[in-house]
């Protein structure tokens, strides 16, 4: 029963994620015009696939896999969108937002990524970037724990720079007031509906890491 019930606890969070995230990613755009789903039919038409594989295989090894890669890029698209910001490592004037309140000794999942990034160069070098690999993981994540599924837009430009300002203070905190949460919202175009949604991520993660 434990287990039943557990199951359809993760559905419907992660049900809930995807309201909020489905038109947050569709609202970036590309240098040059928008997003769309077969961005990388031609030139990586295997992309999804290995995605799609990688992800399976980490959340089939650890359940909770699926959470952490959906946070990520929810932490990723808070702070200067959705653009891989969150990946980078302090490096040069890089200080990385994996260093921020929000993220230090928390977001994870980051090896998993690695692996995707690392498979796609093989089969296509320098072609996937890796804010749709983060796009494309949290989406799999959903469909995996038993989420519906959605077309993602493709074809985000990578960040070559890092906010730890801008994570720590974009990203609502378990501390701040609802106003404030509210308000972090509102400054993304997002509303009461997605912060319900979102909001629903720390419980998420507390019933996966106690099962």
């Amino acid at each position: 029963m434990r287990g039943t019930s557990m199951a359809n606890s993760v559905n419907f969070l992660l049900l809930l994620s995807l309201l909020a995230f489905a038109p947050f990613c569709h609202c970036d755009k590309k240098v040059g015009g928008y997003l769309y789903p077969q961005y990388y039919v031609k030139s990586c038409p295997r992309a999804q696939e290995i995605v799609k594989s990688i992800v399976a295989k980490a959340v089939a090894k650890e359940t909770r896999m699926a959470a952490s890669l959906l946070r990520l890029h929810f932490h990723d698209c808070f702070v200067k969108g959705c653009d891989g910001s969150v990946l980078l490592d302090s490096s040069g004037t890089i200080i990385s937002e994996k260093r921020s309140n929000p993220n230090r000794n928390s977001a994870r999942g980051f090896e998993v990524i690695d692996e995707i990034k690392s498979a796609l160069e093989k089969a296509c070098p320098e072609t996937v970037s890796c804010a749709d690999i983060l796009a494309i993981a949290a989406r799999d994540s959903t469909v995996l724990t038993g989420g519906p599924r959605w077309e993602v837009p493709l074809g985000r430009r990578d960040s070559l720079d890092a906010s730890i300002s801008g994570s720590n203070y974009n990203i609502p905190a378990p501390n701040n007031t609802f106003q404030t949460i509210l308000t972090k919202f509102k400054l993304k175009g997002l509303d009461i509906v997605d912060l319900v949604a979102l909001s629903g991520k720390p419980l998420f993660l507390f019933c996966v890491s106690i099962t």
